[in-house]
């Protein structure tokens, strides 16, 4: 094992006058390449694309090629990149369509009706897969043509209302075209989710299924990196998976947070930087929240009863105790909407003392939910007193009501309550910002 270590160490280094000296191409055993913008744009392949991927195979690296475009074959990508003089083989292409097919096949769905070009249909009729469905299907797949109607849509969302599983290929909504911005398969997904209330299962990047193909394929522990163009799905779709990022980009790139999962470990304006001595790339260390699809503003409310005991909820969507709490809808005050949630879900009435506090930590306040969604709420928490109603759960969103002593808190509370609980009994007038 250590002759092993000492070979894969050596063969990612180079000479250069004084000594040896690293490059990012030693850090990894599996490269991860985008296609488009990448490799090639359009038909034209790219300046040092060949040659880096000559280097890394007589390094012995691993190489595979990730592509959310649902359209072509793996066929047709083989013989594109073939003609291109970039070497390759078929097994090393994984098409957002393909992975779709694959999905649909180990979940043992063979009746689809699916929004798709020739190529996608022909590698879901490989596997067995039927589209031509005239009543029913087990599942609606959205993938891309530039020719799909409302007709279509219209009758993908009517499938979804008999009870079909909602699967897309990708969540692209543009790509850059000659003239401009194109349709992407994430517009013809988005339209579907809207209207249907769906929401889809995305097999493409920055989402898992795709990336879960190559992690069943190389050697477990092996050092993985992927190299793109889109911050959105390349750099994003890495970090999610828990894997490095490298972002193909010329000017440097400003982030709001440093814990934003679309932050490359490295930028490097040419793909034969690879090469280049002396660059490291920091590794991706995941910051403890999942990546939201959005942020909301939350309120939620502290509330004692006379024998100092406070009141809580416990939640249907996912078993635990937790503050009365709830969204603000537009149109509403905080004050408004603290008062709304309260008497939804409890049955009481109450009026607001003070703002507790602000609180916006991600760790604590990103919420993954059954559908599909995350969200990371922004939540004001304010201190109540009852002034009337029947205390009473709503059923449909709270399966239990009751008051509980501050000593004796149910272990299955929300994470971040505590800590909004004993902001609320410190005796001071100004509110915390968390």
């Amino acid at each position: 094992m250590a002759y092993l270590s000492a070979s894969r160490y050596l063969s990612g280094l180079i000479f250069l006058g004084r000594g040896w000296v690293f490059m990012i191409a030693d850090q990894y055993d599996v490269f991860l390449f985008d296609l488009d913008g990448v490799i090639y744009r359009d038909d034209v392949v790219l300046a040092g694309s060949r040659r880096c991927i000559r280097k890394l195979r007589a390094l012995g690296k691993k190489v595979y090629f990730l592509t959310n475009d649902p359209r072509p074959t793996r066929q047709e990508l083989y013989d594109r990149l073939k003609s291109m003089k970039i070497s390759v083989s078929q097994e090393e292409i994984i098409t957002s369509g393909w992975a779709t097919a694959q999905y649909l096949a180990e979940n043992n769905i063979s009746d689809v009706f699916a929004i798709a070009t020739e190529g996608f249909i022909s590698e879901l009729e490989a596997l067995g897969i039927r589209t031509k469905i005239e009543v029913s299907c087990q599942a609606v797949v959205a993938g891309y043509n530039e020719n799909t109607n409302f007709a279509q849509i219209q009758q993908a969302i009517r499938h979804l209302e008999k009870g079909s599983r909602f699967i897309a290929t990708n969540a692209d909504k543009s790509f850059p075209g000659r003239n401009g911005r194109c349709i992407a398969t994430g517009a013809i997904v988005e339209m579907i989710r809207m209207v249907s209330g769906k929401q889809p299962f995305i097999i493409g990047k920055p989402y898992s299924y795709i990336f879960s193909i190559v992690f069943r394929r190389v050697v477990p522990g092996s050092r993985m990196v992927m190299i793109g163009d889109s911050l959105e799905t390349d750099i994003l779709g890495a970090h999610r998976q828990g894997i490095d990022a490298i972002l193909l980009y010329k000017d440097k790139l400003r982030f709001p947070s440093k814990y934003d999962y679309r932050m490359p470990d490295n930028i490097i304006p040419n793909i034969l930087d690879l090469f280049k001595p002396n660059v490291e790339v920091k590794n991706w260390r995941n910051p403890g929240f999942p990546w939201p699809d959005d942020v909301k503003p939350g309120v939620a409310a502290v509330i004692f009863n006379a024998q100092r005991q406070v009141l809580l909820v416990r939640r249907n969507d996912n078993g635990l105790w937790s503050l009365p709490s709830g969204h603000l809808e537009i149109g509403e005050t905080v004050i408004e909407a603290i008062k709304r949630e309260i008497q939804e879900e409890t049955g009481l009435i109450v009026d607001v003392k003070k703002l507790i506090g602000v609180y916006s930590d991600p760790v604590s306040q990103v919420f993954s939910y059954p559908s599909g969604a995350t969200t990371h709420f922004i939540t004001l928490s304010f201190l109540c007193c009852i002034t009337g109603g029947c205390m009473q759960a709503d059923y449909s969103e709270i399966a239990e009501v009751a008051f509980f002593d501050i000593s004796n808190l149910p272990i299955n509370l929300l994470k971040m309550h505590p800590q909004w609980l004993t902001d609320a009994l410190v005796e001071q007038s100004f509110s915390f910002l968390r």
